[in-house]
């Protein structure tokens, strides 16, 4: 096992590292882009093997436009254009227009109105919503059957996961809910927190990228946590919210617009903590490894060479922390929403909110 988690490490770094040099050695510039690494994109980036072009989706003006890639948009319409060449030649390889920026505008500068392009932060998503349903559903399906609910689970992947789902339903779920409604929650805290983690974990991968290091990904999930807290609030959250009980009332009327503050900086923490850090990960890689670079340019090679070891470690260090970071941050916001639910579902005593 030891073996295998040092050839694993191994492999991201060297490959991580050719993703470098090739970034490093491109066309037009002879630098690392490190905000590029963790932007959404138009296309997978495989490079140095290969650029997987995504579909483009625009509706302007009362028309649906679909191309199988951006080069097929350029090459084929002519009411769009790649914003490098409003005011400039296209460049182009075998007369084929390729793309510049993969921002899509009209010949006359102006943004279409809808684009609903596919993108690589959304690829990403949907590979970690199968890989949800990929192993639930087979462990649903042995559940059904008895197996790990009338014997003992069977295999290490249902032992696996089953200390997994435990763990959120009864160290998550029922501590933060309570042992009433616990149950009508732990499906979506399972949800939550595997599909936050798969997510983060792609981000370990050298060509692969972190949905969550995307805000509006970060945001939608927030967002549902927030609906679930509100829809399912009983009548003593809504209380505490608007008549704030066993307080004056004047006081009443100074903590109303506090409480309904709150209710929009929780989900709003959920966000920014778990974007923020996600997006920072893969930021600091690629920083360490540029700096092999940057002593390559100031000092020349052989300084560059000789301190590449402490800057590989170093990167070693980062991959190791950034797989703890994703788990952990997985169990925050699960946690968390567990909690924001627990408070706004419980119902209060008159004597306890005094």
């Amino acid at each position: 096992m030891k073996l295998f988690f040092r050839l694993f490490f191994l492999t991201l770094l060297i490959t991580t590292g050719i993703t470098a040099v090739a970034e490093a050695n491109s066309e037009n510039e002879n630098r690392v882009d490190l905000i590029g690494k963790v932007v959404d994109h138009y296309y997978l980036d495989f490079k140095p093997l290969t650029t997987i072009e995504l579909p483009r989706l625009i509706y302007d003006e009362g028309q649906f436009y679909a191309f199988r890639s951006t080069t097929a948009l350029l090459n084929t319409s002519d009411r769009f254009v790649d914003a490098a060449y409003v005011d400039a030649d296209p460049v182009t390889e075998e007369g084929v227009i390729k793309p510049a920026t993969y921002q899509i505008v009209r010949t006359d500068g102006s943004s279409p109105q809808f684009d609903f392009s596919i993108t690589s932060h959304l690829v990403y998503f949907w590979f970690a919503a199968f890989l949800v349903f990929a192993i639930f559903l087979p462990l649903a399906t042995k559940y059904r059957k008895g197996i790990g609910k009338n014997t003992e689970p069977q295999g290490a992947f249902q032992n696996i996961f089953e200390t997994l789902v435990v763990f959120i339903r009864d160290d998550i779920a029922l501590q933060n809910i309570g042992p009433k409604k616990y149950r009508t929650f732990t499906p979506y805290l399972l949800t939550v927190f595997f599909f936050i983690l798969f997510m983060n974990l792609f981000g370990l991968m050298p060509w692969g990228v972190s949905p969550t290091a995307d805000i509006t990904v970060t945001a939608v999930l927030a967002l549902l946590t927030f609906s679930a807290t509100q829809l399912f609030a009983g009548k003593d959250h809504w209380k505490h919210v608007f008549w704030f009980p066993g307080v004056p009332v004047p006081i009443k009327f100074i903590l109303m617009p506090v409480e309904l503050i709150g209710l929009f900086t929780k989900p709003f923490a959920l966000c920014i903590r778990l974007f923020a850090n996600m997006a920072s990960g893969k930021i600091l890689i690629f920083s360490l490894l540029g700096t092999i670079f940057i002593f390559a340019e100031l000092f020349g090679p052989a300084t560059a060479y000789g301190t590449s070891w402490i800057w590989v470690l170093l990167t070693l260090f980062v991959y190791l922390i950034k797989a703890l970071v994703g788990f952990i941050q997985a169990y925050v916001f699960t946690i968390l929403s567990a909690l924001f639910i627990g408070l706004a579902v419980t119902e209060h005593s008159e004597e306890h909110a005094h």
